[in-house]
């Protein structure tokens, strides 16, 4: 079932949610350091996501340098921490303590997703997440849609000018339906921030 999270402002994660959030963010960073602050991090994430797509460089100066906390995205990201989310968000009961950041969760996910790629289109679809996606559906790629045409066989027909007619319409259709699976090569900025 597709649905859309209840929008909220930012504000700091509350001790539940942190401790809920914690044991999904990275303790260390790739070098083997302890990460200073991760819910100091954390919240500026979810600040910045609750924003609707200002860039880091417009991070207030009390969650520190933007391209540190930008950097601690991208390392989340790679590592797959809203793939995570997303998932336990979808099994949680409706009092955990992940459902009160739950929207900003989804908010930062669309942050992630030219990060995250494909698998974390395909799963935000399945969860049925729509407000994870990055902009309306019907403008993002549908990777089911995409397979499904791979498996679809051309018709068998005779080679006469009808059967050639009907094979032309039939790969318009085709094209048609591959340009929609592929979704739109960019979408607008101000279609993006207009979805909810």
């Amino acid at each position: 079932m597709s649905r859309l999270t209840p929008p909220r402002p930012w504000t700091p994660l509350s001790d539940d949610a942190w401790l809920a959030l914690a044991p999904y963010v990275l303790p260390r960073a790739p070098q083997g350091r302890r990460i200073a602050d991760p819910r100091h991090r954390m919240d500026a994430i979810f600040h910045l996501a609750a924003t609707h797509g200002d860039p880091w460089r417009s991070l207030p100066a009390h969650f520190g340098k933007p391209d540190t906390v930008a950097r601690f995205f991208r390392r989340l990201t790679h590592n797959g921490l809203w793939h995570r989310l997303l998932a336990v968000l979808a099994k949680s009961a409706p009092n955990h303590p992940l459902r009160a950041i739950e929207h900003l969760i989804c908010r930062a996910t669309r942050r992630a997703a030219r990060l995250g790629g494909m698998p974390l289109l395909l799963l935000i679809r399945q969860l049925g997440l729509r407000s994870a996606l990055n902009g309306p559906p019907w403008l993002l790629p549908d990777p089911l849609l995409s397979e499904m045409l791979a498996r679809t066989p051309l018709p068998r027909l005779e080679p006469t000018r009808t059967s050639l007619d009907a094979l032309k319409r039939h790969l318009k259709t085709v094209e048609a339906l591959a340009r929609t699976a592929l979704g739109r090569r960019h979408i607008p900025r101000s279609v993006r921030l207009a979805w909810p």
